[in-house]
């Protein structure tokens, strides 16, 4: 087992991970909803960012030739792209799931009826449209790999790390001095004493909605760099969202941070076994997560709560 690239699998998958958890995470902690389709908006995102991909590559081309400005120009496009269509999804969801139904009785399992529902239907619709046939997205950060001495990552890799910690540092500085952040952190805390200082839940779930889909929309694009784009290609990132949300504790974002830096190097190191490997991923994730929800069912954010306390 290379100790180095293990490490670097680790936390791609980490990084990776971590954006679609987070943003599972932040709707639950402020609006109370768990989003069924934040995997529809990772594939529409996908093909989004592919269309105008296929669309723009001609033009920069000519542009800018096969340089680094060129690969720089194609990598903004691309990121922007997914970022852009997650946000207009993430809209959507709020338009549908959560604007008819937030003041109804049971609204945490209407809106989960609510977002399965148009999960299913996007699907759908995108498998009419574009059929089962996988696309690729551009290698926006390359296709080669940094090597320092003995040690070597793929320019991929290296990019889906760091485009991560930029884009949470940037979402965690948006939440900590921006006034909508602010309120969005009030919901999080205390929804009741949000309500009655004058927080409008109303208004403050559609920036909610757009920033969890944007987030989506570049795990998407970051993920597609490894993988193809298909209909169904949000299917195991929700998936996986969803169990290291519920690993971290549902509803902290911290603690769905620890949550995917867990799994993502567990996948990694039981991947790498070689008596093991692939095959046996899943069954290792899924089996670590319930023995630890069994020990302790608040997750790992229950024990950050108590450690701050």
């Amino acid at each position: 087992m290379d100790i180095f690239v293990t490490l670097v699998h680790a936390l791609n998958l980490a990084a990776i991970y971590g954006l679609m958890a987070i943003g599972i995470s932040l709707l639950w902690s402020s609006i109370g909803m768990i989003n069924m389709a934040h995997g529809a908006t990772f594939a529409v995102s996908g093909y989004a960012a592919w269309l105008v991909a296929d669309l723009m590559k001609p033009i920069l081309l000519a542009a800018f030739g096969k340089t680094v400005m060129g690969t720089a120009a194609m990598a903004g496009v691309t990121l922007a792209t997914g970022a852009a269509m997650g946000a207009l999804f993430g809209a959507l969801i709020y338009a549908l799931a959560f604007l008819p139904i937030h003041d109804k009785p049971n609204f945490p399992v209407r809106s989960l009826i609510v977002t399965l529902a148009i999960n299913l239907a996007t699907v759908q619709l995108l498998l009419w449209y574009f059929g089962p046939k996988q696309k690729n997205l551009p290698k926006i950060f390359g296709t080669g790999k940094l090597d320092i001495g003995p040690l070597s990552a793929r320019y991929d890799q290296i990019g889906a790390i760091v485009s991560t910690v930029v884009i949470l540092g940037l979402v965690l500085l948006w939440l900590r001095m921006s006034r909508k952040g602010l309120e969005i952190r009030a919901m999080m805390q205390n929804p009741e004493g949000a309500v009655l200082s004058g927080i409008s839940v109303r208004w403050t779930a559609l920036p909610v909605t757009m920033l969890t889909g944007a987030l989506a929309g570049l795990a998407a694009v970051l993920l597609s760099q490894t993988i193809f784009v298909s209909p169904t290609s949000g299917t195991m990132p929700l998936i996986k969202g969803l169990t290291i949300a519920l690993l971290g504790g549902l509803g902290s974002v911290p603690g769905a941070v620890a949550g995917a830096v867990i799994i993502g190097f567990l996948e990694a190191i039981v991947g790498a076994i070689p008596f093991l490997g692939q095959r046996y991923v899943l069954f290792a994730t899924f089996l670590f997560i319930i023995v630890v929800l069994i020990i302790r069912p608040r997750g790992i954010g229950g024990l950050l709560d108590e450690a701050r306390k």
